[in-house]
């Protein structure tokens, strides 16, 4: 058996609203919104009874998809918002954009912050983190050639 695909990254919000209007700006189109609940949802993720609201949206080219969740109950457990880019576990989603400085310019109107630098790797790529809603830390990749493959930093 071998993988067929990934479908989604999954991020947990606060503010599903505000997360949502940000991830629009970027370019992610709303796929839906719903209710999850019940003791089916609860016996996939080991929480019990739980209560999520969660909305779906997709990038452009349709292929990929990020799952924004807020849970009502039980309640949040950690933050990990604030944490560097060398922590352990799950901590940002990178995007390619056709233009990062425009990017950048339209994302801090919705409260983005630069991490570090916008840098250029060789004639390939120009690069930075953000902080977006409630902190989450996203990548931003500006191609410079055709064809390059996505980074992986």
């Amino acid at each position: 058996m071998t993988l067929k695909r990934m479908d989604n990254v999954g991020i947990v919000v606060e503010s599903l609203d505000a997360a949502i209007s940000f991830f629009s700006e970027l370019g992610l189109r709303l796929e839906g919104r719903a209710m999850i609940e019940g003791e089916w949802a609860g016996r996939v993720t080991g929480l019990g009874s739980q209560r999520v609201e969660i909305a779906m949206l997709v990038t452009p080219d349709g292929h990929g998809r990020l799952e924004l969740s807020r849970f009502l109950a039980p309640p949040v457990v950690a933050d990990h918002r604030g944490a560097p880019v060398n922590a352990l576990g799950y901590l940002r989603v990178m995007f390619t954009v056709d233009d990062i400085d425009d990017t950048l310019a339209r994302l801090r109107t919705r409260g983005a912050q630069l991490v570090g630098d916008v840098v250029q790797y060789e004639q390939a790529y120009r690069l930075c983190y953000i902080r977006g809603p409630e902190g989450i830390l996203i990548g931003l990749a500006e191609e410079l050639g055709h064809g390059a493959p996505a980074p992986r930093s």
